[in-house]
């Protein structure tokens, strides 16, 4: 009897080890609780079985995801609708996903399904990056499948090509750079941030990128790019490395991050003239 309730004890204490590991490596199912989620292993065991659904922009998802997914974005008003338009289409269970363990669109797409009356759905919590390391063969980066896992850039990675905004200011009137503003017509409203210094080609006109890119690249020049808080770029260094990019740098919080820089700067101008005055 004693064996039994210390194996009993152990199998608990192991139990909440497990489930407080979960929570730390998941911190959305504790913001979500009500959502069933889905693990790597399962969705791979019954992948034939379920409609895989990309909760993240038309960008993102034409950077990298599930092979045969669907791409719906959380955040638009269509949402609901496109989802019980995908539902009238398919009984299988919805199961939504997005970039990774911190990132909430797939809680949130599923919870979003779900109060649109759409059953059996599930959030893929792990997000695309571990499931194309899994997986190489489900997945798609860039338009090529199977997916080379060593062409895959770790955040380590990634911030290694991140400069602050005050050091990619400094780099900017260089004659061996060249700046591009990727964002949207609609987030530059008009104006970039050094307007004789830099080009204009948003993450969506191809051509456009392409003819700068290889301008940089037969000129033998440094990119430094920036769009509008530092997550697309993220992205946009993929396109780079297809391109054969090999000199690159993004700004870090990208414009927002400058406006910031510029906004303390003229902070620390005023103190100082109001120190000079006394």
């Amino acid at each position: 009897m004693k064996n039994i309730v210390t194996a009993l004890l152990a199998l608990v204490m192991v139990t909440s080890v497990s489930m407080a590991r979960a929570a730390d490596e998941f911190p959305g199912r504790k913001l979500y609780p009500d959502i069933p989620v889905m693990s790597t292993d399962e969705l791979k065991k019954k992948f034939d079985s379920v409609v895989v659904v990309d909760a993240r922009t038309k960008y993102e998802f034409d950077t990298i995801h599930v092979k045969g997914s669907e791409n719906i974005l959380v955040s638009t008003n269509s949402f609901a609708d496109e989802v019980k338009a995908l539902r009238e289409r398919t009984p299988k269970p919805l199961v939504f996903y997005c970039n990774g363990h911190t990132c909430m669109k797939s809680y949130k797409a599923a919870r979003r399904a779900m109060s649109a009356g759409v059953k059996d759905v599930y959030a893929y919590d792990a997000g695309i990056f571990e499931w194309a390391r899994s997986n190489p063969d489900l997945a798609v980066l860039v338009g090529q499948s199977p997916v080379r896992v060593s062409d895959l850039i770790s955040k380590k990675d990634f911030k290694k090509r991140l400069l602050n905004p005050d050091e990619f200011q400094k780099r900017v009137p260089r004659s061996d750079v060249m700046v591009l503003d990727v964002r949207s017509r609609l987030q530059r409203a008009g104006a970039g941030l050094f307007p004789f210094d830099e080009k204009f080609a948003s993450l969506d006109d191809k051509e456009k990128l392409d003819r700068y890119l290889d301008q940089a690249k037969r000129e033998g020049k440094t990119v430094l790019a920036y769009d509008a808080v530092g997550k697309q770029v993220r992205w946009f260094e993929y396109y780079l490395r297809k391109k054969g990019i090999k000199d690159y740098y993004f700004m870090k919080d990208g414009a927002d991050g400058y406006v910031e820089l510029l906004a303390k700067q003229q902070g620390a101008s005023i103190v100082a003239k109001d120190a000079g005055k006394k």
